[in-house]
């Protein structure tokens, strides 16, 4: 607990920059020995033991539930073209999966976009509805979205029991036929990737221009807030926002004149996005944003540019020319900020270039100037999710530095000495060329007291704060079915007959529990307290809610770890490691009734 609170005292002296949202827009290195402060507390040791204890025996059901076979071996190829738009494609059918069956008495509503005021307020224990399927025979409906590839997937993630298999099994079909792990060694960060799959159906369900539409007519969507509309003609990019309500008849003139539409955060208005993106963001352990665009045929909404999101381009509907170049020199390697727009003289020759198709994915790095363009009397429709906005070690170290400096003035005399009273004699510009072996000596004794600030530097302490704001930034998360049966929200208390019913279950030491799902919370100490931050109740539209927390009491800061470190192993409350049995519960009672625990068996009433 000093530890901790002694890494708390130290962040207070600094604050962090705090990251923005990711909006898509249509020196020297310093390397420190750092040596990281273990947080100790008197159960340590003891709570680590449990958790090797609760793995070793595992049940084997749920060891074995979320095995997922190695996708199929990419195949690498070359479109048709110049040798210098040459494409890294990869097209192999996808492995089937398991299709959830429907019950055949099940109903079939039309299909349509849940409310705004409904999908901000929603509780993370509310079911996602399923696409439904149209009226009509089935046979009449060959591509019907609820047995799609995507809703196949989607299917298949609520099967398993744990949330980190379920965002890496997602991912590999996403990434499908490349093995993640070929992804992440080989091109991530690096290259330009396009994956081509011939199956106009596979992203079905997940987002589309009647989706579009119907959220026009039904929410309150205003221009500039959550609508653009954008060209780019003759070399000049225009947006053309009207003030207020982005109403239909607005829209579709605007579309109809020839420009792009961008639906910023559509994951706040369709749950099948916000479902996408909640298990993707554990994946990247970064926040997972996205935006829609729909550009009507023989058009281009945006100028040629680069981003500082790593970009995942999902072709939904129609077709679109892309051009892809490689950073103009090292300095927009792995951009930090947005560029402005481009004139076509300020590029090169694309290192891909090709047309997305339905189905189709595209994904490009931080840096990559891209653009984009219909042909052949077609639109296209496209889906961006972008993810780690400055998420790197030069934002780390911009946290951790100042402070470590801090520290070190304050605990090592050495940092607290007078420079040279002559040292502006040989230092500075003027002086750079100077072989003054004073010089040589100022330089060394740089190069030691930077070295020794390693030992200074709070870097566990920093890591809890990034983590806690990507704790904030994060969408709360979509629950499973079995995740919201056997946590609060699967309780039956309900109102009946003029007063609430079914009320009374308890746990008990008895319950075994763990948590709802694995990184929704966050144990930080701050200004002496411990704070579990946590993103159950986060709204889908970004930051629109403060952080949301609890305060720890000390004497079940080891319970707490234990939770947090034994996931998806289940705990008995009677063995968390607190001084009473009063404290055990309390602990508990007060994470289930929140919503970050379940139990391994439905409460039953006392």
């Amino acid at each position: 607990m000093d530890a901790l609170r002694n890494s708390a005292a130290l962040l207070r002296r600094g604050r962090g920059r705090r990251r923005r949202q990711p909006q898509l827009r249509g020196g020297s290195v310093l390397a420190l020995p750092l040596r990281p402060r273990k947080l100790r507390r008197p159960r340590r040791s003891a709570a680590a033991s449990r958790v090797a204890a609760l793995r070793a025996r595992a049940l084997p059901s749920e060891a074995s539930d979320a095995k997922v076979e190695p996708a199929a071996a990419a195949a690498a190829g070359e479109r048709e073209g110049p040798a210098e738009h040459r494409e890294t494609s990869r097209s192999a059918e996808p492995r089937p999966l398991p299709v959830r069956p429907r019950p055949a008495s099940a109903a079939a509503p039309p299909r349509r976009v849940e409310g705004r005021r409904a999908a901000l307020s929603r509780h993370p224990g509310a079911p996602v509805p399923p696409p439904v399927p149209p009226p009509g025979p089935p046979g009449d409906h060959p591509e019907r979205p609820w047995d799609s590839p995507l809703q196949q997937v989607l299917a298949e993630l609520n099967g398993i029991p744990s949330s980190r298999r379920r965002a890496a099994r997602l991912f590999e079909w996403l990434l499908a036929p490349m093995p993640p792990d070929h992804f992440y060694r080989r091109l991530w960060e690096r290259e330009a990737v396009l994956v081509r799959r011939q199956d106009h159906g596979y992203y079905e369900g997940l987002f589309s221009t009647a989706d579009l539409d119907s959220i026009l007519r039904s929410e309150d969507v205003h221009f500039g807030q959550h609508l653009d509309a954008a060209r780019y003609v003759d070399g000049r990019r225009e947006t053309l926002n009207p003030p207020g309500r982005a109403l239909p008849a607005a829209a579709w003139s605007l579309y109809r004149a020839g420009c792009s539409l961008r639906l910023l955060c559509p994951q706040a208005f369709s749950p099948t996005v916000w479902q996408f993106l909640a298990v993707l963001q554990e994946q990247f352990g970064s926040m997972a944003g996205s935006n829609v665009y729909l550009t009507p045929p023989n058009s281009q909404g945006f100028a040629p540019h680069y981003d500082d999101i790593e970009a995942f381009v999902l072709q939904l509907e129609g077709r679109k020319l892309w051009r892809v170049y490689r950073p103009r020199d090292p300095s927009e390697e792995l951009a930090l900020t947005s560029s402005p727009n481009f004139s076509q003289e300020d590029l090169g020759e694309p290192v891909l270039q090709t047309v997305l198709e339905p189905g189709d994915l595209l994904y490009f790095p931080r840096g990559f100037i891209h653009q984009a363009e219909c042909q052949d009397g077609v639109h296209s429709l496209h889906l961006t999710l972008s993810t780690y906005q400055r998420n790197t070690w030069g934002d780390f170290l911009e946290a951790v530095v100042p402070l470590a400096v801090q520290a070190a003035i304050e605990e090592n005399v050495e940092f607290r000495r007078g420079l040279p009273r002559d040292f502006m004699d040989y230092m500075g510009a003027q002086h750079s060329d100077s072989k003054d072996p004073r010089r040589t000596a100022f330089m060394e004794k740089v190069r030691v007291l930077v070295a020794r600030l390693g030992h200074f530097a709070p870097v566990d302490a920093v890591a809890d704060q990034r983590a806690k704001d990507f704790i904030h930034d994060s969408l709360p998360p979509v629950l499973t079915d079995r995740e919201r049966a056997l946590s609060v929200h699967g309780l039956p208390i309900r109102w009946e007959a003029g007063e609430p019913v079914n009320v009374g279950a308890q746990l008990t030491t008895e319950t075994e529990v763990h948590m709802l799902q694995d990184g929704i919370a966050r144990l930080v100490g701050e200004g002496g307290s411990l704070f579990l931050y946590y993103t159950v109740e986060n709204s889908r539209v970004y930051h629109l809610e403060e952080p949301k927390c609890l305060e720890i009491c000390p004497q079940q800061a080891d319970a707490m770890e234990l939770l947090l470190r034994s996931y998806p192993e289940f705990v008995r409350v009677g063995d968390l490691p607190c001084d009473s049995v009063e404290d055990q519960l309390s602990l508990a009672t007060m994470l289930y009734d929140k919503g970050l625990l379940l139990t391994k068996r439905p409460l039953v009433l006392s």
